[in-house]
């Protein structure tokens, strides 16, 4: 009889370890799906600003500057995403500002451009169109500036070495968790983010994070490494 019931009590034992064994392992689960979770946010659908490309080009006094952009329409800065199209900006400096200017470009096959607007407080022309120019190394470019007809090349200033947006906010987001986290909950990501792709004798990044208060987190990141070189929040 004493036999039996130790044999009992062992079989007992032995289910309760069982059990317990896979309780922890269910719980460790769950722990790391929800770690998983967490580490998975994707940031990048809060964009509502992106700067992918800029082209460069100069000539006979003439300079010339290609955005490649997507944003919300109309602009607004107040911490919430709004419906986005992607632009093709264009901005050209003369020697004088008193001429008409034509700008005309190729691209997929098709002709695009038109009659330049001028800015008298920026002191530039400019133009845009509805279109993606991303992946791009070169724009050729017909200028008829008054009685001046030109070609401008204008070049991608991205390389093999520059990190795409998405992974610069990735670095960002790892680098500054505790700002995410602060604006992030259960239905998302209470922001809106800017992305910039800059040039000063080299690519960099600019990145504002956005929240509903209008208040901006501006980061200034090299565009090689990912690293923040200077950060400031207004």
């Amino acid at each position: 009889m004493r036999i039996y019931l130790n044999g009992n009590r062992t079989i007992l034992h032995a289910k309760r370890t069982v059990q317990t064994a896979l309780f922890l392992l269910i719980a460790l689960l769950l722990l790391l799906a929800c770690s998983a979770c967490k580490k998975q946010m994707d940031y990048f659908p809060y964009v509502s600003e992106l700067r992918s490309d800029i082209f460069l080009a100069e000539e006979d006094g003439f300079s010339l500057r290609i955005y490649t952009v997507t944003k919300e329409n109309p602009y607004q800065p107040d911490g919430i995403p709004h419906e986005q199209n992607t632009r093709v900006e264009v901005y050209l400096t003369a020697p004088e500002g008193d001429e008409t200017c034509n700008l005309s470009f190729a691209f997929d096959g098709r002709e695009f451009g038109g009659e330049m607007s001028y800015d008298n407080v920026k002191s530039e022309y400019f133009f845009s169109c509805s279109l993606d120019v991303f992946g791009e190394s070169v724009l050729p470019c017909h200028i008829e500036y008054g009685d001046k007809s030109l070609q401008l090349e204008a070049k991608s200033v991205r390389t093999d070495t520059t990190l795409s947006a998405q992974s610069i906010l990735q670095k960002l987001q790892a680098e500054e968790s505790e700002l995410f986290a602060s604006l992030t909950d259960k239905y998302g990501f209470a922001g809106e983010i800017y992305i910039r792709l800059i040039y000063e004798d080299s690519p960099y990044y600019y990145v504002g994070v956005i929240d509903r208060n209008g208040s901006v987190n501006a980061f200034l990141i090299n565009a090689q490494t990912g690293k923040i070189l200077a950060k400031h929040t207004t």
